[in-house]
């Protein structure tokens, strides 16, 4: 009977009641909790930033409550330097708030290269073909005297490149070329002596006295 009494009291029935209060208002407060943490059935469409500076994209992303997050960069000289060239996600994608979007951006100086073996080492077409190759940009070409169409050398910004040195890509690189004319040498004579040329001696005339009577 004791153990009736005890079962049926009041106090052990209100402490239950209190009990599953407590599990349903965890429950609850969980529930909620996660909702805003997760910022459920929330959306944003994350805006195009490819092609703006990186001010103007950090400034646009965080109106959004978006974060930007600078990942990689790469090099386009035809793009300004800070320029955005990737994003992820893409533009029009939709996303959660604070979400963190990954860029790439033009990087701020050109990357330099090693000059290939070219000087006094090919013709100009197939060191032309090798400069494109890699990146360079190729400016007129400089003759000299030499065999036609031979590389005797590499200038940017107007001094000579050696094989191996680095050099920015988008600066410009100019060919030393032969012209097809051999150099000579040129010798200097005096004046008097280039204006006169050899001739014939002439006839000495003999001088005859005449007698008179």
């Amino acid at each position: 009977m004791s153990i009736i009494k005890k079962l049926t009291s009041p106090v052990i029935w209100g402490n239950l009641f209190l009990m599953a209060l407590a599990i349903v208002a965890l429950a609850i407060g969980l529930w909620v909790g996660l909702d805003i943490y997760t910022h459920h059935g929330e959306e944003i469409i994350v805006p195009d930033v490819e092609g703006k500076l990186i001010g103007d994209a950090e400034y646009t992303l965080e109106m959004l409550n978006l974060e930007a997050v600078v990942i990689d960069s790469t090099y386009n000289r035809s793009m300004p330097s800070g320029a955005i060239m990737m994003q992820q996600p893409k533009g029009g994608s939709k996303v959660k708030s604070g979400r963190e979007i990954y860029l790439t951006i033009n990087s701020r100086e050109s990357p330099t290269v090693g000059m290939p073996d070219i000087a006094d080492n090919c013709s100009m077409r197939e060191a032309q073909d090798r400069l494109r190759s890699l990146g360079f940009r190729i400016g007129p070409v400089e003759l000299v005297p030499g065999d036609k169409d031979w590389v005797y050398g590499v200038k940017c910004q107007g001094r000579t490149v050696m094989t191996g040195e680095r050099v920015p890509t988008d600066a410009v690189v100019t060919l030393i070329v032969g012209n097809g004319v051999q150099e000579e040498d040129w010798f200097d004579y005096d004046d008097e002596d280039s204006l006169l040329m050899d001739s014939p001696d002439e006839e000495g005339t003999e001088s005859r006295e005449l007698d008179y009577d």
